[in-house]
């Protein structure tokens, strides 16, 4: 009773005691009861907050891009009606249960969709260039992008709050900080793609560009060009999308047309891209390893490691590491500086062949802002 009394004060009677225990009891039992409805509050308060900033981010972007095509369309109700039911646009992936064959059904479906897209463009601005219509291309898919995360995010809350789950909530509000990050890197990526500004996937692009520039070149594929340049008496195919405008080409076809031409008398390929970075990896960072180093839903993969692997032709692959943020907006000057590391690797790799080797260099990534 003395310690008691000691801890809530001397002239505290044995009633203010038990009040005040029952007090933290009575709180207890109350959190125990409905604490999880008090964190439902919370997580529905922050994905609310969340869900308006990524509806707002969804309407400027689609606004936007509007605006970017009026001005060479001419602006109009129903061009802006159609460019927002564009934007559920989808492609479904060929059934991959049975493999065989896979690759050439993906790479159909892969080249109608990018059809149908310039179809519509076209069909929105009959008068656009080429450079516009890639540009459109790309703008369209940003908008597309941020309209997919905000119904994704929007149709998880509804049904958590329509099932009462905490879980479909807690689990929402747990990976919203990162899909805020990359919602704001996409909206961000709006600013490169309208200005054509070099972005960081265009490291490979920068390189080969760096490694030919003044020098002739030919349209080998479609948006893919080829050059040859002559380096201590070792040649040097070097590939890379047709630039300034936003494209990255058909590197994998542009390199299997090579071989075959050549009849698969090419003795390296060294490839360069941009690479997703760790957390902790600084940015603009080099690795070397082998393999194809290119991000690329299959296709054009495929078609270089078949090649590489028929006529046993080793595959280089050199990286610049990226976060995604760095990867779809403005070129940063650490990525930058880092083309002339690549291109010194790519001199000690070519030294290690003798005289009279001829490599494939393939600067792999979107080429906009970056000619030849």
């Amino acid at each position: 009773m003395i310690v008691i009394q000691q801890i809530v004060g001397q002239d505290t009677g044995f009633s203010s005691v038990l009040q005040y225990i029952l007090s933290i009891m009575l709180f207890l039992f109350i959190w125990i009861l409905f604490g999880n409805r008090f964190q439902m509050i919370i997580w529905i308060w922050n994905i609310k907050k969340a869900l308006r900033v990524l509806t707002d981010m969804s309407t400027k972007a689609t606004n936007q891009v509007i605006e970017k095509i009026s001005k060479v369309a001419g602006s109009n109700f129903e061009l802006s009606s159609r460019v927002k039911t564009f934007l559920d646009f989808f492609t479904i992936y060929p059934v991959d249960l049975d493999p065989s064959g896979i690759i050439y059904k993906l790479e159909h479906l892969l080249n109608t969709e990018r059809k149908r897209i310039r179809e519509f463009i076209l069909s929105l601005a009959p008068t656009a260039s080429k450079q516009d219509i890639d540009n459109f291309e790309n703008l369209l898919a940003i908008a597309q992008v941020l309209n997919i995360i905000y119904k994704y995010v929007r149709h998880n809350f509804i049904l958590g709050e329509k099932t009462k789950s905490p879980y479909i909530l807690m689990q929402l509000e747990m990976i919203i900080p990162l899909i805020m990050r990359y919602a704001r890197a996409y909206y961000d990526a709006l600013t490169s793609f309208i200005n054509l500004q070099p972005i960081g996937d265009g490291i490979g692009a920068l390189v080969a560009a760096k490694l030919i520039y003044g020098q002739k070149y030919e349209r080998i594929v479609e948006d893919t060009i080829a050059a040859e340049i002559f380096f201590e008496g070792r040649k040097l195919i070097v590939i890379k999308a047709e630039g300034p405008s936003g494209v990255v080409g058909k590197p994998g076809e542009a390199i299997s047309k090579i071989i075959e031409i050549r009849n698969g008398n090419i003795d390296g390929i060294v490839m360069i891209d941009a690479a997703m970075k760790l957390e902790g990896e600084e940015v603009g960072s080099v690795a070397e390893g082998v393999g194809a180093a290119i991000g690329d839903p299959g296709p054009e993969k495929y078609k270089i490691e078949e090649e590489a692997t028929k006529h046993k032709i080793p595959l280089y692959a050199l990286v610049v590491k990226e976060s995604l943020e760095d990867a779809i907006t403005v070129m940063k000057k650490e990525i930058f500086d880092a083309a002339d590391k690549i291109i010194e690797k790519i001199r000690a790799i070519v030294m290690n062949y003798p005289k009279g080797a001829t490599l494939i260099i393939a600067g792999i990534g979107n080429t906009m802002g970056i000619g030849q």
